[in-house]
């Protein structure tokens, strides 16, 4: 296929608009009023983390394809880790906006050990959105040599995301009510 730089430009700039809105909307997460539901959803910090571990396999297989040059199947492989990604973010946004939030009860040297991959896992996940959005559309545009330099960096970042979101879980999961 040709190259799209067209298509490119409109993509990138719905990358850009959709991280500042997650972003924006993650922000006013933590100090907004939660909101009364009528049902227990207290089940979906183990969605996210079996969520997240679905798109990190997917992440992994879309690596082992594209070692052995099977673009399709390495694209059917992002897809998927892309679609994990969104019902992900929806999942935790309905969660977060609908229970308080949960506090580490552990203490000692563990404690250090969770903050740390509790933060990195934030903070990363906040900055590779909008990389993770213009890698995927340099692939899906066609502009195969932009993907490659951009997808050398930001795959292990997604990665990293991806994997240390059920570790936060496993460690967290003593501690909820």
């Amino acid at each position: 296929m040709k190259p799209n730089d067209q298509l490119r430009k409109k993509l990138d700039y719905a990358a850009y608009i959709v991280s500042a809105a997650v972003i924006l909307l993650v922000i006013y997460m933590r100090p907004a009023q939660r909101v009364e539901v009528d049902m227990d959803l207290s089940f979906l910090p183990l969605v996210h983390a079996i969520i997240n571990s679905i798109g990190a396999l997917f992440l992994l297989a879309a690596l082992y394809f594209i070692k052995n040059k099977n673009i399709l199947a390495h694209r059917n492989m992002i897809y998927g880790a892309m679609v994990c990604s969104f019902f992900f973010l929806v999942s935790y946004v309905v969660y977060h906006f609908t229970n308080e939030e949960t506090k580490y009860c552990k203490e000692g040297a563990i404690r250090y050990f969770y903050f740390f991959i509790l933060i990195s896992h934030i903070i990363l996940a906040g900055v590779s959105l909008p990389f993770i959005l213009l890698t995927f559309s340099r692939g899906f545009t066609y502009m195969v040599e932009q993907h490659k330099k951009m997808a050398k960096w930001v795959y292990p970042l997604w990665l990293y995301v991806m994997l240390t979101g059920p570790l936060v879980y496993l460690m967290l999961k003593p501690c909820y009510n």
